[in-house]
């Protein structure tokens, strides 16, 4: 499967050696955002990026990182002009292999003029040589999400990283393969995402290359550079890659009990949402306090704080059900959030299930219950529209979970986990939006469920009713479900600060 799947990407470049200018046809510039209305100037309009293949040479210590980037894409009307999102020192652009003008406009767009008009529905590549320093490069407002290491480097960040190693079309709207290829000092590691299909070594300096053969969002690509600890192995016929911080010391342990785990995981959330939508799957613990988790595709990469004094499993559930819910599944607009990370919370509650620490209705209530009516930074901070300020904030993640709770509730379990495993097969590897998933659940369910989703994800005050009936407590669980509660609140405040 892996032979034919990289075949198959690779023979998307061949596509471009058609003519793809449009000679005396007048063209338009491309729109220098998608039109998500959080990040107006995320992403670029005028073309669909299909693939990027990204060739990248890093020396620590120096922070230099030079690259080229060719990205396959086909224009979606008469193109004169388009934008990358970038920040980086740009050298030379070439689009079809001709020379093309550049500038620099607004806080990252990289602005391209080929020589001619780039037709509508022809592919077309572009060529971005480069070389700079990441992490001398400051955004106003946003945390810097190219983290110079000792011994490398470590890009992670959301809803922004790509500025900081290539050029994009960087909007989760516009999804792509890719293929990276990256160069380092001999004994340095290099991890990304997907499958690691070779290693080089000449002349003191070792290139990894590594192929993600289905659609990803910008964000979710990833670079680990470093002095690493990796583990290589398969599961069910799929590479599992683990790297680890050397520097982690006490944590380490604990790090490795929890993310060896994974393909476990795995198998357990495929037998609830269907099968896992990847060729390889694995994650990386880094050591450098960016404070979070990210669902990094295949290869999540967790803050060595979770693992502070005992394992953390939670955490590893909630990374890797994001693989069907906001990888594979992608948002068409970054107000619609909580289909991430509503339903990856709700995938640890059904963990918890499984570990008889606590039913997902009662983590669900018992949030309900805690969370008083008049607090004033959580239920009128509503998941379904939670602006920008508060894209990660709790009443995403834990509203998000009790919206499926009652969902759940509403609908019973058999309809219930129908809806979750048609909705990864249905959108797979696509993008989709919360009406799309309310015309779904409602389709499934035979009725219209207008009314619980306005009441969950909508309305701006405490709902008048618990997401699930004491019907569904168990009195088996009760005396275990508040410890797990509170280590799920203590993991978020990990994540985000106090509720």
């Amino acid at each position: 499967m892996l032979a034919k799947t990289l075949t198959s990407v690779l023979l998307v470049l061949p596509l471009v050696a058609a003519p793809a200018q449009a000679a005396g046809v007048r063209g338009t510039p491309g729109a220098p955002g998608i039109g998500d209305a959080y990040f107006p100037d995320y992403g670029n309009g005028g073309y669909d990026a299909r693939h990027y293949s990204l060739r990248l040479d890093y020396q620590p210590g120096a922070d230099l990182l030079k690259g080229r980037a060719t990205i396959v894409a086909t224009a979606t009307q008469h193109l004169s002009r388009f934008n990358l999102d970038f920040l980086l020192a740009v050298q030379e652009v070439k689009v079809n292999g001709r020379a093309a003008a550049f500038a620099r406009t607004g806080t990252h767009e990289l602005e391209i003029t080929p020589g001619r008009t780039l037709a509508k529905g022809v592919p077309f590549t572009v060529e971005v040589a480069y070389a700079d320093t990441p992490s001398a490069h400051d955004v106003p407002g946003i945390v810097k999400p190219w983290v110079k290491r000792a011994d490398g480097a470590l890009a992670l960040g959301q809803p922004e990283i790509a500025w900081w190693w290539f050029p994009s079309n960087d909007h989760p709207l516009d999804k792509a393969t890719y293929d990276i290829a990256v160069t380092v000092p001999q004994g340095t590691e290099a991890i990304s995402n997907g499958v690691l299909t070779g290693t080089r070594t000449r002349e003191g300096r070792t290139t990894y290359r590594w192929l993600m053969d289905k659609p990803m969002a910008s964000y979710l690509a990833t670079l680990f550079v470093g002095d690493l600890e990796v583990r290589q192995r398969t599961h069910r016929g799929l590479p599992v890659t683990t790297a680890y911080d050397p520097t982690l010391g006490p944590r380490e342990q604990f790090a490795k009990d929890s993310v060896e785990r994974t393909p476990e995981v795995v198998d357990h959330l495929a037998s609830l949402f269907g099968r896992y939508p990847f060729h390889s799957m694995g994650g990386s613990v880094v050591n450098e306090n960016v404070g979070f988790a990210l669902e990094t595709q295949t290869q999540p990469v967790y803050d060595s704080v979770f693992f502070d004094g005992a394992t953390d499993v939670g955490v590893v559930v909630h990374e890797n059900a994001h693989q069907w819910f906001g990888d594979s599944v992608a948002l068409k607009r970054w107000k619609d959030i909580w289909l991430n990370e509503g339903f990856a919370t709700y995938a640890e509650w059904l963990w918890s299930e499984k570990q008889g620490t606590g039913t997902a209705a009662e983590l669900a209530n018992g949030l309900y219950d805690e969370i008083p009516a008049d607090h004033p930074r959580f239920w009128l901070r509503v998941p379904g529209d939670p602006t920008p300020e508060f894209l990660f904030y709790a009443s995403v993640y834990w509203r998000g979970g009790m919206t499926l709770q009652a969902l759940r509730s509403e609908v019973g379990d058999a309809v219930f986990f129908d809806i979750l495993k048609a909705w990864a097969r249905i959108k797979q590897h696509g993008n989709a939006d919360t009406g799309e998933f309310v015309s779904l659940a409602e389709k499934k369910a035979g009725r219209q469920l207008d009314t619980l989703f306005q009441t969950w994800l909508y309305t701006p005050a405490k709902p008048a009713e618990r997401p699930a009936p004491d019907t569904l407590v168990s009195t088996r669980s009760q005396s275990s479900g508040p410890n797990f509660l509170e280590s799920h609140k203590l993991t978020h405040e990990r994540l985000h600060g106090p509720l």
